[in-house]
């Protein structure tokens, strides 16, 4: 379906006239009726409050141009460095793009970031060289710059008409681009305006034009070019969407920008997302600025906001886009927010998640240990920024915490892992193969599962399943990048198995291959570009080599030397202030982001850090298996000998067989895996089982694999673990409705009178809280009462606890001990085995009801043996003397003997 639209973006680094170009088109389009001015604060693009304050651009803005008989989308991107994640989002969308260089400051650092962005995202490119009213603008050096620092293909075409004609030298400067062309030309062909549209659109030639977008020089010719020399692309009949931008309009509605990328859309349209959702489209609207036109229906081409679409995110597609981008450039600090004393931090990170997914960037992160939130941002300005929309948005005045790096994790060698989820009624078992990818290649995934050991639907779910989880590492818990995983075999039950299940299992099999591996930390790097008077060479050397940098012979030149290589960027900090310093202000550092790199001082990062992979509760590496009816936890390096399909015989493994169902633990025989046993004696043996395995998961116990896991580390593991604190407070946390209904005589009592039961345990609770001395909370299920809050009511010494409506008392356990369990010693009451595998997982101890009657009964045993011995006391003088020695010192007192002399 060929259209006469097209999407045209505008890059630059910050201050390069960027915004100035984008009204100048419109204005010379016939599009505007006034010629704004960023300085002046009246651009049609920077209608944002704090835009016009700074002078600069920081969100993209998208407008209508029209050249000639083609409508263009002209979207006008951020330039300054901190925004440009929302610049490469936009890219996604664009058919071309100006880079608009600046005449007197020619090719900069964030020039050459722009221009590999271009060629990453396959966006031919006009070059704009604007600035050249200025007196120092170097038309010829610029040129010069231009092909020597970006593309040797970078060719001025002023006038280009007239010199295909008549210049030889510049046919033959356009023939050399391309190989054919070139065949051509030697052999007396003609080059026409044809072969330049053919060169630009497949990235070949990028035209360069000259003018002062302020004083509406060169405008007319690069619109001129960009309409001559442009092609409408093609789309397809099916239905199609590309998102690159969320943001709330000024009544707070959110509003999705997209591309139509085939077909056409149509208000009150159903569209799926790259999520599988299924959304409808309220609103379209076609804007310029800030300003927006309603309309019912867009072909393809268009670039529109919607309304209606309620969790879509930048990146994803719509119809049969279904390949969410990942975009290249991402924060490489983490920071933590700071809000005033008061504020309710869980409804402050409902708010930021909002803003996240406007900044998808932010990745907004509630850190549960520490009762913090984090976000990612790229520098200061952004920083700025955010603060002053937080407070503007949403009457917040926050600070942001020190900057942290932002880490990654791989693998150095491949690993297999498995993951099992069983609870009752459930059931997946997942096999994946995690083995190294390319530095930079992010996550890959692959299909190698035979179809007679897992069902092609069940196949699909887990692969779908692997591509939405967020993977993390094992040594730090960042972000797994450049690995390829790998599905090999599962196992799927005929009636239990749920998509979730899958979910479940395929996390757990990548967490426990990495268990497994040998990991790799990453680092972020910058390529860095240090200029020093050669004087301080060596300064300069020792500087960079003490940073961990890459360090080359610099490029000495007009007595000035030129550093280039990579440096990590947590060495970096500061470091363009000391240059200044020690330099005179003759210095300057400069630097980029350059992807990830093998962490230069891995075990110091370990040693700060203070995650530990065992304990990560969203993260579990062990498994779920079933056992006599109900779910057991099995560590992660004992979930090989439990799996129903072991990686040695997963190809000839029935995966439905009955036989296959029922056999569970090592060995994978029924015989081995289930256990006879009645009565307390074997439950009690039972809750010993379970308590070893958990004391294995979390702690304890120093396993030779867990040692390999974290083989870089394990002294750091190790020193955590003496440098561990003392619990603040103990807490015993009981189950209310479940002790009673565990106890015999409680349990006969509540079928008679379940308050008088209640008002029976509160008792007893609170005598044995007298001799534990802990803090006793003792928590009632609530959550059918209509209406019901949850309310604490002080019972002599313990705390009795309602919960409010729709809360069960596992809920509210499960909240507490998630809460405190880090910091306190907690012990959880109850005979509730998911309960139990929860609150272990929040570092909580564990005591069955068996274990709490005994606790309680072998407590009143001691309190009435100690009540025993102090009612045998009468507080006389020779109470606690012989017979012997009492009547000496009675015949001393009535002065029958006198006292012996030593």
């Amino acid at each position: 379906m060929r259209t006469n639209r097209f999407t045209l973006g505008i890059l630059a680094p910050v201050d390069a006239g960027k915004t100035t170009l984008a009204e100048a088109l419109l204005y010379q389009g016939g599009n505007i009726r006034t010629l704004g001015r960023v300085d002046h604060r009246d651009a049609l693009f920077d209608y944002y409050r704090q835009e016009r304050e700074r002078g600069i651009t920081i969100f993209s803005k998208c407008a209508q141009l029209t050249l000639g008989s083609k409508e263009v989308s002209l979207l006008d991107t951020p330039g300054h460095a901190d925004f440009s994640a929302e610049m490469e989002r936009a890219l996604s969308v664009m058919d071309y793009a100006v880079l608009v260089i600046s005449g007197t400051e020619g090719v900069q650092s964030h020039t050459h970031t722009l221009f590999s962005l271009l060629r990453r995202y396959h966006v031919p490119a006009f070059l704009f060289v604007s600035k050249m009213d200025r007196p120092e603008a170097d038309r010829a050096a610029v040129c010069r710059q231009l092909k020597e620092e970006l593309q040797e293909t970078c060719v001025d075409i002023t006038g280009y008409r007239d010199r295909l004609e008549n210049d030889e030298e510049f046919r033959e400067e356009i023939a050399l681009c391309d190989e054919k062309l070139t065949e051509r030309y030697l052999n007396g062909e003609p080059i026409g305006a044809e072969d330049l549209r053919q060169l630009i659109g497949e990235e070949k030639l990028y035209p360069c034009l000259f003018g002062s977008a302020r004083e509406l020089q060169g405008i007319r010719e690069l619109m001129e070019a960009l309409e001559e020399l442009s092609i409408c692309p093609d789309y397809p009949e099916a239905f199609g969407g590309r998102i690159f931008k969320v943001a709330r309009d000024e009544k707070g509605s959110r509003v999705t920008y997209l591309k139509v990328t085939g077909g056409s859309l149509n208000v009150r349209q159903e569209v799926t997302g790259t999520d599988g959702t299924r959304s409808k489209i309220s609103q379209i609207r076609i804007y310029s600025g800030g300003r927006y036109d309603t309309v019912s229906e867009v072909p393809a081409g268009t670039v529109c906001g919607v309304t209606g679409l309620e969790t879509a995110l930048a990146g994803q597609g719509l119809g049969f886009e279904t390949e969410e981008i990942r975009p290249e450039l991402v924060p490489v600090f983490t920071y933590s927010v700071l809000p005033p004393e008061g504020t309710d931090l869980h409804q402050l990170f409902r708010k930021l998640q909002q803003m996240t997914e406007e900044e998808p960037d932010l990745a907004a992160e509630w850190k549960e240990e520490t009762q913090e939130i984090l976000l990612r941002l790229m520098g200061e300005v952004q920083i700025e920024v955010l603060q002053q929309e937080m407070e503007e948005r949403f009457g917040i005045k926050a600070e942001l915490g020190e900057g942290a790096v932002v880490y990654q994790e791989t693998v150095e060698e491949p690993v297999i892992g498995i993951g099992h989820y069983e609870p009752l009624r459930h059931y997946a078992e997942v096999h994946i193969r995690i083995e190294p990818g390319e530095r930079g290649s992010g996550l890959a995934f692959a299909n190698e599962c035979p179809d007679e050991l897992l069902d092609r639907g069940w196949q699909q779910t887990a692969m779908n399943c692997l591509k939405e989880i967020r993977h993390v590492g094992v040594l730090t818990g960042s972000a797994l990048t450049d690995v390829k995983l790998t599905l090999l075999s599962g196992k799927a039950h005929k009636a239990h198995s749920q998509g979730a299940d899958f979910r479940e299992a395929a996390a757990r099999a990548v967490r426990q291959g990495l268990m497994k591996a040998d990991p790799v930390l990453l680092e972020p790097m910058y390529a860095y570009e240090l200029t020093v008077p050669d004087s301080q060479v060596g300064r300069a050397m020792t500087d960079l080599n003490g940073k961990g940098a890459q360090v080359a012979p610099p490029r000495l030149a007009g007595g000035r030397a030129v550093f280039t290589g990579r440096i990590p960027v947590s060495e970096v900090k500061g470091y363009g202030m000391e240059v200044l310093s020690y330099t005179g202000g003759k210095g300057q550092f400069a630097v980029k982001f350059d992807g990830y790199e093998v962490c230069h001082n891995t075990a110091e990062v370990l040693e700060a850090c203070e995650y530990n992979p065992e304990q990560d509760r969203e993260h579990p590496a062990g498994s779920v298996f079933c056992r006599r009816g109900a779910g057991i936890f099995v560590p992660w390096d004992e979930t090989d000998a439990w799996a129903s399909v072991p990686p040695e015989t997963a190809e000839t493994t029935d995966p439905l067989s009955e036989q296959a169902d029922t056999a569970r633990g090592p060995g994978a025989s029924g015989s081995s895996a289930r256990r006879t046993g009645g009565g307390f004696a074997a439950a009690f043996e039972e809750d010993r089982e379970l308590q070893a395995i958990f004391e294995r998961t979390y702690g304890g116990s120093n396993r030779q694999k867990a040692k390999k896991t974290v083989s870089s580390a394990a002294t750091v593991y190790s020193s955590r673990r003496e440098k561990e604190k003392k619990p603040e407070a103990s807490y015993l946390l009981v189950d209310g409705y479940n002790i009673i209904f565990s106890w015999e005589e409680l349990k006969e009592l509540a079928r008679v009178n379940l308050d008088a039961a209640r008002e029976q345990l509160m008792d007893i609770m609170s005598n044995y809280a007298g001799y534990r001395r802990d803090r006793l909370i003792l928590v009632f299920d609530a959550y059918k009462v209509k209406g019901g809050t949850e309310h604490v009511m002080r019972y002599h010494n313990i705390d009795v606890v309602y919960t409010r409506e729709a809360e069960t008392a596992d809920a509210y356990i499960e909240r507490v001990t998630r809460s405190i369990g880090a910091r306190n010693d907690v012990t959880v009451a109850t005979s509730d085995g998911l309960e139990q595998m929860i609150i272990w997982g929040h570092g909580a101890k564990r005591m069955s009801a068996p274990e709490l009657k005994t606790a309680v009964e072998d407590a009143g045993m001691e309190l009435r043996a100690y009540m025993k011995e102090q009612r045998r006391i009468t507080g006389h003088l020779f109470d606690d003397v012989s017979d012997r020695d009492a009547q000496y010192l009675e015949n001393i007192r009535l002065g029958r003997t006198e006292p012996e002399e030593e």
